[in-house]
């Protein structure tokens, strides 16, 4: 296979993340503390740490052929008609939102009509006043967005929003969410045939880690009048497989079950007869 360049942030929980994956589906990456570039070590992969706010033009140039990145920079960089996501990575999740102080008598977003609204997102915020029919004042501020309101600066702010903790301890309160976003993988437009088919591995190998991580292998035993019945409230995989145990009348029951529904089915399995219920966290899972 030919050697993929990929492009990672450069620090930061995104950097962490994204190198944890890959660590996941079996590429070995050694690198040193401030270091720009490293190669791995068992696969035909090249890493350019870089600042979040250029990777887009990196792939959109072809310097890297692929890249891990927030969603909502590609929007705020207007790159997603060029740049094509084909992985939804389900981590670094958060909203592109608007908030105001908590002593702001929001209504609606006509409220903020000729407001000065404080924001690292220009673009996709324009884009959305725009359609909602709203003008009002926008301050390009690069980090601490939160802390405009409290210095006079603006009236409300447009920023990302993960957990909420940062506008609670600085008074705010969201009032309009403009999009979610989450870490996806995304794939430069002069990307070769080539460094293609090494991207189809990666592919794969993400695909296998990212549903074992939404699931659970489930195992229990059952009365072997009840196995029917269970098997009815099984969403798992095709069919379960059913062993017999060495206690005549009884069997065990495996099965893969989605982490979303776990608790809601578990307790199902209890009521209809289900015991010795063990359930087993899944490293891969290749389908």
């Amino acid at each position: 296979m030919n050697k993929i360049k990929i492009a990672v942030q450069k620090s930061g929980r995104l950097n962490e993340d994204s190198l944890k994956i890959l660590k996941e589906c079996g590429i070995s990456i050694s690198n040193g503390l401030d270091q720009l570039k490293s190669t791995a070590n068992n696969f035909p992969m090249e890493i350019l740490y870089l600042r979040n706010s250029d990777i887009p033009q990196y792939l959109k140039d072809g310097v890297v052929d692929i890249a891990i990145i927030g969603e909502n920079l590609l929007v705020e960089k207007d790159s997603k008609s060029e740049i094509k996501v084909i992985e939804n990575l389900n981590f670094s999740k958060c909203k592109v939102s608007l908030a105001v102080p908590k002593s702001f008598p929001y209504q609606n977003i006509k409220d903020l009509e000729g407001k000065k609204i404080a924001t690292s997102y220009p673009n996709t915020l324009n884009a959305y006043l725009k359609k909602q029919g709203v003008q009002a004042e926008l301050h390009q501020i690069s980090g601490s967005v939160e802390i405009a309101p409290n210095i006079g600066l603006a009236d409300a702010i447009c920023d990302i929003v993960s957990s909420g903790s940062t506008l609670f301890k600085n008074n705010l309160k969201e009032v309009e969410i403009l999009f979610q976003s989450e870490a996806v993988l995304a794939v430069s437009p002069k990307i070769s045939a080539e460094a293609n088919l090494t991207l189809q591995e990666l592919q794969f190998r993400l695909q296998s880690v990212l549903k074992a991580r939404k699931s659970n292998y489930v195992l229990m035993n059952a009365p072997n009048d009840k196995i029917e019945e269970l098997i009815a409230i099984l969403p798992g995989m095709r069919s379960p497989t059913v062993l017999p145990l060495a206690e005549k009348g009884w069997s065990s029951i495996h099965t893969v079950i989605d982490k979303n529904q776990f608790w809601e089915v578990i307790n199902e399995l209890k009521s209809n007869g289900a015991e010795g219920i063990l359930v087993i966290p899944i490293e891969k899972m290749v389908m």
